[in-house]
């Protein structure tokens, strides 16, 4: 993730600090899977697939489904105090990276209760941890400097989102929209109606589904759900905080050659 513990720089020259360490977090995102990677894959597929219950991965999809909608449709999310204004990166960078702390230890205390739980609150983990992600998201928002009162920064979240959980063959695909949002979003009407067209909601909750079942279901073995909850939760927040972060950064600082980083990256 981001770390800036240097002394508060010029906001040129952290800038161009920040482009350096994008180029880097781009070819890393979009690198290619290797054979440790392709092999996680299978096993967590077949694991998937003949070992989690059905109960499981209907959970799962009708949660992440209904809920994120509401999340994103609704309005309860938007943090209460407005976008910040007149701050440099570096300052946005510190903040962010404070608010990842605190949620880091939000989800990990709850995968830690609710593992201990058993299979009935393991099963609730899920729907209680999206909960804390997107309320993470729209915090992030604001630090950044961009309202979550507008419809089109919510579906940047989801974009966000999906990048964080998405298979490897997706990220490219899902990122392309990332590096392009500014110019995409113009040409948007300013009525949330169209964020309905904009996402394939049905791979939306495969995708995540798949990207978390495995740590995740670990978490129903008798005697390590405590553990393996607070891991997997810490976890999973950890990365969704570095690639919020680094969506935002890319935004403010300018982009990165992304052919460039793409191509490297395989």
């Amino acid at each position: 993730m981001p770390t800036n513990n240097s002394p508060i720089q010029t906001e040129q020259t952290y800038k161009e600090h920040v482009r350096v360490d994008l180029e880097r977090w781009v070819r890393r995102l979009l690198k290619r899977p290797g054979l440790l990677e392709r092999t996680s894959k299978v096993l967590q597929t077949k694991v998937n697939d003949k070992i989690i219950p059905k109960k499981v991965h209907t959970v799962i999809t009708a949660t992440v489904k209904g809920l994120v909608k509401s999340v994103v449709f609704g309005l309860d999310f938007i943090p209460k105090s407005p976008a910040l204004e007149r701050i440099s990166l570096q300052e946005r960078d510190q903040l962010a990276e404070m608010l990842l702390v605190k949620y880091r230890k939000i989800a990990a205390a709850e995968g830690a209760g609710t593992g201990a739980g058993g299979f009935t609150l393991a099963i609730a983990d899920f729907p209680v941890l999206i909960v804390i992600k997107m309320k993470f998201l729209f915090e992030l928002a604001h630090i950044y400097g961009f309202s979550t009162a507008d419809y089109r920064e919510r579906l940047f979240l989801l974009y966000i989102f999906q990048l964080t959980f998405s298979s490897q063959e997706k990220r490219f695909e899902l990122f392309k929209v990332i590096q392009n949002w500014e110019e995409n979003v113009g040409s948007w009407p300013v009525e949330d109606g169209h964020i309905q067209q904009q996402i394939d909601w049905e791979q939306f909750q495969r995708e995540y589904r798949d990207a978390i079942d495995f740590r995740k279901t670990l978490q129903l073995i008798p005697g390590l759900g405590a553990v393996v909850g607070a891991w997997a939760n810490y976890g999973l927040l950890d990365e969704l905080g570095t690639v919020g972060m680094n969506c935002y950064r890319l935004r403010i600082a300018g982009g990165v050659n992304f052919a460039k980083s793409h191509s490297e990256g395989n």
